[in-house]
């Protein structure tokens, strides 16, 4: 009987043993599948223009030459302050042009087209796009829908869209397209959506012309619909475009209610709808706004003659955008329904004209960075030959640079490529892209959906989880039709912006008159001085002649050092700039007059060194900076600079607990991460708020109450949403017009903001004060997902896994975990690191640390009880057991532990010229509306 006793005791060990490494392997395999990408797909997904035996030559810019086919070259001409408009006979072109065709050693005429060619494509080109954004409707749990941002459909119910045409701009900061009114019905013709209508006393839009731009015909294109337009039809929303869905074939047909895809959410969440369009997206839908000099007098009917293609989309709201059905609050200021969302609150972090670009191939981080505006692209490129040299190398290489291109072939010494060397400027705001002009444009319309057929494969869009892997630019070029079309695209929109890019200054329109003191005023005299010793170091392309001993730029730091040796670098250019002789050069230099008695320092002055900062002495948040989806082996690793994956770390920086405000160390790592780049002060008047993410002027009562404009400016009640006011306003504080007198009130608030830190904006729910505000729920919010979006086999058992888990999985099936408590610190959260870095020392031990967490996570969530119902999340009770679960489970604790980036004060840092004195401070606010 012992015998046997042990026998069966050592077939018990055997099994368990042999169990626990079945348990094992299968949790590998598990873990792989979930995390390892599909490598073996890599390179060989055609796109839907290649699969439609389309080619490059097929999709031209313009279906004629210009000068056979004018008006198709001149349709946005009178953008841009009109500068592309074609001279009438005998009159001489824009000096603007003049100056681009001496540079690129081309005539007026040919400069000006190319011109023309690279606006269209800037304002309509979305290279397929469209397939992306199809994708996100359906895979962003029911909240982003461009299908549904572009309609007007009237919600008499009012539980649904609080927009039409009639306004956009007030409440989604989108611009409405010229020659459109409002549908006032379901469109017949239009399967019944609510869409813009072509004004009738309007030339059609050439470019939605099938015949002169014949679109890619796959699936049911050609067949059961109409294959339209390459570039689409204009939706009423600039920078949107309306394609038809070759998914939607005759079943589909039979299934689209269009009454419901409004109103129904038992309808439209659902990730198998399909629907009638796809809607694509240009660059000018994050680009375009007002003109700063020549705003619309109605901002919700532009002409085009109002409108410009650089500044950014200075007012556009992505919380709004992104939950195609957020209301605005009622008069006794509970939270609207999408509050509860935690969703939407991660949006709604961002203020007006910012945006997290990493949204979509995450990096883990919540990084909201306002739209880039292009101004001075000559000026910028400059310096770039004396301190912007860039070492490309392997899949870097393969980035279109000026001189493959005709129009912009003359332009050859910013690429040498014997050596692999850009100089280049950088457009991304840590200066990653340092890999030549044409490529930080192509790289753009990767991050906008074009050939989602393979860069869906590189990530796990919007959640992460998947390992991260470079997109490369000969996949590219072999399987997608319509990157090879965007190339043959950039060149012009280069010549594009060398053109059109200029600065908008106050002094150059009658509006502006009232907010400038003399340029020789003995007051703004004092503030270019003040210029020249605390800003000029970081904010001017003309500088002082470099000594020749100092090692700034020669040795190790020839072509400004960019590399492992760059922190070096920096720090011998940064002690020239404080010393004395910098400081009385630069004075010299901010003086200068020509013989007329003429300022020159601001002519052809780009008004930032765009040499890479230390975040470090920057004191801003760490976040932007210690992005990396540009690192060795991440998704834009093609396209960015050896240099810049070579950059040495930056000094240890503090940051605050987002609970207790207690400051603590992070110690970044290098290797790209740490830097940002100078932002240009150009039109600073004109661009407030400050900081990389607009949160320096951003009122917190545009925070909490969503943007409603004052009864007293707006005449009306909260919520009343009939349209914006008209330039000049009635009240120059409303900060979300774009009327001259009230972009310089914000102007004025913002700079002394940053001039004064103390009036900043500050956090009030931490128990040590900490240097600026947190980004926190307005109100409980629970993490949501409809059933609709969940996969089969889980709706499937959604009654059994409700019983198991009733504070995750509602009674539908849908998951609803939370709610987490009004001002929880939302990048607790959304800052959790789920897969370690490529460069990542000790990977396991990240894994582990997720393991470790993962029981004090889901006690949080059971405790809290997933009370996500609108009755629940208004019940005071819930609120109260929610703080406590939070606070009695550790929960943020154990969020910190795990961020990618634990620094959660926003608006802190750049404390250059706080110390000054009040006279010399408003000196330089007086220069500066000069810019």
């Amino acid at each position: 009987m012992k015998s046997i006793a042990i026998r069966i005791l050592k077939w018990a060990i055997v099994s368990l043993a042999a169990l626990s490494v079945l348990l094992v392997i299968g949790g590998i395999l598990l873990f792989r599948e979930l995390v390892e990408p599909e490598s073996a797909k890599f390179g060989t997904m055609p796109d839907e223009a290649k699969l439609a035996s389309r080619s490059r030559e097929s999709l031209p810019a313009v279906a004629k030459p210009c000068s056979e086919e004018p008006a198709d070259c001149s349709y946005f001409a009178k953008m841009d302050k009109g500068l592309l408009v074609k001279p009438a006979d005998g009159a001489s072109y824009p000096k603007e042009v003049m100056e681009v065709a001496a540079l690129a050693k081309l005539t007026p005429e040919q400069v000006r087209e190319s011109a023309s060619l690279g606006q269209t494509a800037w304002m309509i080109w979305t290279g397929g796009n469209d397939r992306f954004w199809d994708f996100a409707a359906g895979n962003t749990t029911g909240a982003f829908d461009l299908l549904k941002t572009v309609s007007s459909y009237k919600d008499t119910a009012g539980k649904g869209m609080a927009y039409g045409r009639r306004n956009r701009w007030s409440w989604l900061g989108l611009v409405n397209e010229p020659c459109f009114s409002e549908a006032t019905e379901g469109d017949a013709s239009r399967f019944g959506l609510w869409l813009d209508k072509r004004d009738l006393n309007c030339a059609p839009d050439p470019f939605a012309d099938p015949d002169k731009y014949p679109g890619v015909q796959v699936g049911a294109r050609g067949k059961t619909l109409p294959p339209g337009s390459y570039y689409g039809e204009p939706t009423g929303v600039v920078g949107l475009r309306l394609f038809p869905n070759p998914d939607f074939d005759k079943k589909a047909q039979e299934d689209w209610d269009a009454e419901r895809y409004y109103t129904d959410p038992s309808y439209y969440n659902n990730a198998k709808l399909i629907r009638p369009y796809r809607v694509g997206m240009s660059c000018a839908f994050c680009h375009v706004g007002p003109s700063a000099i020549n705003p619309p007098a109605d901002p919700e009917n532009p002409k085009w003659e109002n409108l410009a293609s650089n500044p950014g989309a200075q007012y556009f709201w992505v919380s709004r955008i992104f939950f195609w059905n957020t209301r605005p609050r009622d008069k006794d200021n509970a939270p609207a329904p999408n509050e509860g969302n935690f969703l939407y609150q991660l949006f709604h972090t961002n203020p007006p004209g910012s945006l997290d670009t990493s949204l979509v191939s995450s990096d883990y981080m919540n990084n909201p960075r306002t739209m880039n505006a292009v101004y001075s692209v000559i000026p910028r490129l400059k310096p770039s030959l004396e301190h912007g040299a860039e070492q490309l190398k392997g899949g870097e290489l393969d980035n279109k640079q000026l001189q493959d291109f005709p129009q912009t072939a003359a332009l050859s010494q910013f690429w040498d490529p014997a050596s692999g060397t850009s100089h280049t400027m950088r457009v991304l705001k840590d200066g990653a892209d340092a890999v030549g002009t044409l490529g930080a444009l192509n790289r753009v319309y990767l991050n906008i959906g074009l050939f989602s057929e393979e860069w869906l494969l590189h990530f796990r869009p919007f959640v992460g989880g998947r390992k991260i892997t470079p997109i490369r630019i000969s996949d590219a070029e072999k399987q997608s039709v319509y990157w090879q079309a965007t190339e043959d695209r950039t060149a012009d929109m280069a010549v594009f912006f060398l053109v059109t890019a200029r600065p908008d200054r106050l002094e150059d329109i009658r509006e502006g008159e009232p907010f400038l003191e003399d340029l020789n005023s003995d007051k703004v005299n004092r503030g270019k001085v003040v210029f020249a010793e605390n800003c000029a170091a970081c904010h001017s392309s003309k500088m002082p002649d470099i000594p020749a001993n100092s090692g700034i730029d020669n040795g190790i730091c020839a072509g400004g050092g960019n590399g492992p040796n760059y922190r070096q670098c920096w720090d011998r250019y940064w002690e020239w700039t404080q010393s004395k002789a910098f400081k009385e050069a630069m004075v010299k230099l901010v003086m200068e007059r020509d013989e007329s008695g003429h300022d020159v320092f601001l002519d052809g002055n780009y008004l930032s060194s765009e040499r890479r900062v230390p975040v470090d002495l920057l004191q801003t948040n760490a976040c932007t900076p210690l992005a990396t989806n540009g690192l060795a082996g991440d998704i834009w690793d093609n396209f960015t600079s050896s240099s810049y994956k070579t950059l040495p770390p930056v000094k240890e920086l503090t940051v605050q607990h987002p609970v207790s405000g207690a400051s603590m160390p992070l110690r970044p790592l290098g290797n790209g991460r740490g830097y940002l780049r100078p932002p240009s002060l150009i039109s600073l008047w004109s661009t407030a708020p400050f900081l990389s993410n607009n949160s320096v002027g951003y009122e917190d009562d545009a925070y909490y109450r969503y943007g409603y404009r004052a009864p007293a400016s707006r005449g009306g009640n909260y919520g009343d949403y009939a349209g914006a006011e008209r330039c000049p306003a009635a009240s120059d504080d409303d900060s979300y017009l774009p009327c001259v007198a009230n972009r310089v009130k914000v102007f004025e608030r913002s700079i002394r903001q940053m001039l004064n830190p103390s009036t900043r904006r500050m956090d009030k729910h931490t128990q040590i004060p900490v240097p600026g505000y947190i980004y926190r729920t307005t109100a409980l919010a629970c993490l949501l997902v409809p059933s609709g979006y969940m996969p089969p086999w889980e709706q499937r058992v959604s009654g059994p896994l409700h019983w198991l888990a009733p504070w995750a999985i509602d009674q539908k099936g849908g998951i609803a975990l939370g709610p987490l408590p009004k001002d929880f610190p939302i990048n607790a959260l959304t800052n959790t690191k789920l897969l370690p870095d490529h460069d990542e020392p000790g990977g396991i031990g990240h894994y582990w640390r997720l393991a470790k967490a993962l029981p004090t996570l889901a006690s949080a969530f059971k405790r809290m009880g997933g009370k996500c119902s609108p009755g629940e999340l208004a019940d005071p009770q819930t609120q109260a057991n929610s703080e406590a679960a939070v606070r009695d489970t550790g929960l943020v604790d154990a969020l910190v532990g795990l961020s990618k980036c634990p620094d959660y004060v926003v608006n802190r840092g750049h404390y250059f010229g706080a110390d000054l004195p009040a006279d010399d401070k408003e000196a330089l606010v007086a220069y500066l509306k000069h810019f």
